[in-house]
C-alpha cells in the first residue's frame, strides 16, 4: 500500500483472509486499502469491526480516525485518535499529528471547506497512516 497500489493490496489481503480468516490485521488492511481507494462506505465497517475485535491495537484505531477525518466527522475522529494515542503510550508522531489535526478542525469549523479537506494518506510503520494536507 505504501506505493499507492491499493487494488493490488486489496487482492493480497483478500487472499490472506481466505487462508487466515478475517483477523483484525486483515480487516484493518482491507479497510485501509478501501480508504485509499476512497471507498469510505466499504472501509468504515471493516475498520470498526477491527477495533471491536482488537480494542487494544492502536493502528486500527488510528486508521479508523483517518477515515472519520475523511468523512468530516472531526469530533469522533478526535476521540478515536485520543484512544489510539493512549494505547500507543504517546509514542507515535503520526497519531499525535492526526489528533492535532482533528482537534484543530473541531475548534475552527470555518476552515473546513472541501478544498481544505483534501489529504493524502501516508503510510507510517506498522500499518498506521498519517493524513498529509495536499499542497
Amino acid at each position: 500500500m505504501a506505493a499507492g497500489e491499493y487494488d493490488l493490496a486489496m487482492e493480497s489481503f483478500t487472499r490472506a483472509a481466505l487462508t487466515e480468516g478475517m483477523t483484525p490485521e486483515i480487516l484493518t488492511s482491507i479497510g485501509t486499502a478501501n480508504l485509499g481507494l476512497r471507498r469510505l462506505g466499504q472501509a468504515e465497517p471493516l475498520l470498526r469491526q477491527a477495533v471491536e475485535e482488537d480494542p487494544d491495537w492502536s493502528v486500527a484505531w488510528n486508521n479508523l480516525g483517518v477515515l472519520l477525518m475523511e468523512k468530516g466527522e472531526y469530533a469522533e475522529a478526535a476521540q478515536v485518535f485520543q484512544r489510539a494515542y493512549a494505547l500507543n503510550n504517546g509514542e507515535s508522531d503520526a497519531i499525535r499529528d492526526n489528533l492535532r489535526l482533528a482537534l484543530a478542525k473541531m475548534e475552527n469549523p470555518v476552515n473546513n471547506t472541501p478544498q481544505e479537506q483534501e489529504y493524502t494518506l501516508e503510510q507510517q510503520g506498522n500499518g498506521a497512516f498519517l493524513l498529509r494536507k495536499n499542497q
